[in-house]
């Protein structure tokens, strides 16, 4: 009887502390109504349908402005989000903001650094084309009382020396942050591919989650689409970094699309976790 009560205790204390959790990163195209058919208000409902549908419990957004980040707030109610505008530290410009399930986590810290020499403030740095931000959470599984850190960013699609010297400067801002060596999740739209330097130097402490993924990768290699249903999805730019305390157990690119349009010029990756 003794041993059939432990069993039961150790099954219970395993789904318990060994919850799954779904991550996606995904860059929506920012509000531009140059876009036409593909402007934001013409998809802004994929967006959402499309995050609650794959059960996204944490989500890291790229090019999302104030105005898209109130939209997906109405069509997820029950999700918050920190980050700040990367031109003001307030509200202009992009986010890249880190939305997570309030029903299931307790947000215990947050900040925001940029990708700068300074990273305290609004900056162009190196050779970027523009301001870069990296927004983080640190939250707190409610069933399991397990912290994580999530971080969410978009690299420069212009320089290359501002991609390389962000990388290096996100590592040591995780290693600052991260005191109580927690997991660690880094979302982004990286603006490069996977055998270039900056990958490289995210490898040095962090793993590519797709090449851990315990199931196969499922979906296209690549992660643009440029909003052309015919365009060859090789270019793989959006990734899933973590650390050694998270385990991948599935990792894909979601090509959803309706009557032969993308919610996004980007297409969303998809992780299934246990911390």
């Amino acid at each position: 009887m003794k041993q059939f009560i432990l069993l039961i205790l150790l099954i219970i204390g395993f789904h318990t502390f060994a919850q799954e959790m779904n991550v996606i990163t995904y860059n929506i195209r920012y509000n531009n109504p140059g876009d036409g058919e593909n402007a934001w208000p013409m998809r802004k409902d994929l967006v959402g349908q499309l995050l609650r549908f794959h059960e996204a419990d944490i989500f890291g957004l790229q090019e999302a402005m104030i105005g898209q980040i109130e939209d997906l707030c109405k069509a997820l109610p029950e999700f918050k989000w920190v980050g700040v505008g990367r031109i003001d530290g307030k509200q202009a410009g992009e986010f890249s903001p880190v939305f997570y399930n309030s029903k299931k986590f307790n947000l215990l810290d947050n900040g925001n650094f940029w990708l700068a020499e300074d990273c305290t403030k609004p900056a162009l740095a190196w050779d970027a084309a523009c301001e870069r931000v990296c927004s983080w959470a640190i939250l707190e599984e409610k069933q399991s009382g397990k912290k994580i850190l999530v971080l969410n960013t978009h690299l420069d699609h212009v320089g290359k020396i501002a991609r390389e010297k962000s990388a290096e400067l996100t590592l040591r801002k995780i290693e600052e942050i991260n005191t109580e060596e927690l997991p660690v999740i880094l979302t982004g739209d990286f603006n490069t591919f996977p055998d270039t330097k900056p990958i490289e130097i995210f490898k040095t402490k962090l793993s590519d989650s797709k090449e851990i993924s315990e199931q196969a990768p499922y979906g296209p290699e690549g992660t643009f689409n440029s909003f052309n249903f015919n365009y060859p999805l090789d270019k793989r730019i959006d990734y899933i970094f973590v650390n050694k305390k998270v385990k991948v157990k599935k990792y894909a690119v979601l090509s959803d699309s309706k009557n032969l349009h993308y919610p996004s010029d980007h297409l969303p990756v998809f992780v299934t976790i246990v911390l």
